[in-house]
């Protein structure tokens, strides 16, 4: 069941992630540029934690690399926030 989760998750996240990328091609939005990256930054969160429960098992840990991925995406989508304003 958990595997199912998790595959929803990164499939949800990809979809908004080309949602808003998509968005961003018409309307020039900025916003939803950051948005989108951050996004991708959060699908590959989904396919790390994916690959670490189920495929890898307790023996290899990428927590770290999980946690890494979600600071970078969130630390994108903040800078856009902050200093992108229009």
């Amino acid at each position: 069941m958990a595997e199912t989760v998790y595959i929803l998750c990164a499939l949800t996240s990809a979809a908004c992630a080309v949602l808003l990328l998509r968005g961003f091609t018409r309307s020039r939005a900025r916003l939803l540029l950051w948005s989108g990256i951050c996004f991708v930054g959060l699908t590959a969160n989904n396919i790390l934690l994916f690959v670490d429960k189920i495929l890898l098992g307790p023996e290899i840990d990428l927590t770290l690399w999980r946690t890494a991925a979600v600071l970078v995406a969130l630390s994108l989508l903040l800078y856009g926030l902050i200093w992108d304003v229009e």
